[in-house]
């Protein structure tokens, strides 16, 4: 999941960034209006977690802006009120979401989980291909019934090359869907990740190389 964070907050922003990469998610940070805006029209993200009061753009026009666009982005408002009046208006705006300063962590995570997976298309709960089980709500992945110790990245690649039911995911998709804008685009960490991700699925190989496309798995993908 791609997440974009507009907080002018540095300290906040930061720590909302950390907490939700620790989850498996690909976060970017702005701390104003503008760069949010413009980063927000750059990338698709899932959700964009989005302050109300910002400097130089304020939190409503971005969120009417997107709203307008007609993304599939979703956004989770925050502002410092918890007043009534104030919620509805956001939810007014097109906000799908909103939260009020103070927040328990926990709760702005469940809620940004939430939002993502009403921002892509629905996958279901469990994608198999072969003997290889990943379980996304749970975040585990088993092949032949043994528990795979996979990174976060590593486990989100898995997770786009299943989705992608066997058809090629591009290396510079999986940049998009998995890592962050701090990700040098000419890097070889994708070429890394993937082939550390085969040593740990073992035989016989289930990631497959299409020359000058990208990657697939090799057997049919199986919901559940």
């Amino acid at each position: 999941m791609r997440v974009l964070v507009v907080e002018d907050e540095r300290d906040m922003a930061d720590a909302i960034a950390r907490g939700l990469r620790r989850k498996g998610m690909a976060v970017d940070v702005a701390y104003d209006g503008l760069q949010g805006h413009e980063m927000a029209y750059v990338t698709r993200y899932d959700v964009v977690v989005l302050d109300r009061d910002l400097p130089g753009m304020h939190g409503d026009e971005i969120c009417a802006a997107l709203v307008e666009s007609g993304t599939l982005t979703r956004v989770l408002m925050l502002t410092a009120s918890s007043s009534v009046d104030d919620k509805v208006e956001g939810l007014e705006l097109g906000a799908d979401d909103y939260l009020a300063k103070p927040f328990d962590f926990k709760e702005l995570v469940a809620r940004v989980q939430a939002l993502g997976r009403r921002a892509t298309p629905v996958a279901p709960p469990v994608l198999t291909a072969g003997d290889l089980v990943l379980d996304q709500s749970r975040r585990v992945a088993a092949r032949s019934g043994a528990p795979l110790e996979l990174t976060n990245k590593e486990f989100c690649v898995l997770e786009e090359l299943l989705k992608a039911k066997g058809g090629v995911v591009s290396s510079e998709e999986l940049l998009d869907r998995v890592w962050d804008a701090n990700t040098d685009p000419f890097t070889t960490t994708v070429r890394v990740t993937i082939n550390t991700l085969r040593k740990k699925l073992g035989d016989p190989p289930l990631v497959e190389t299409v020359v000058g496309a990208g990657y697939r798995i090799a057997v049919p993908v199986v919901a559940s």
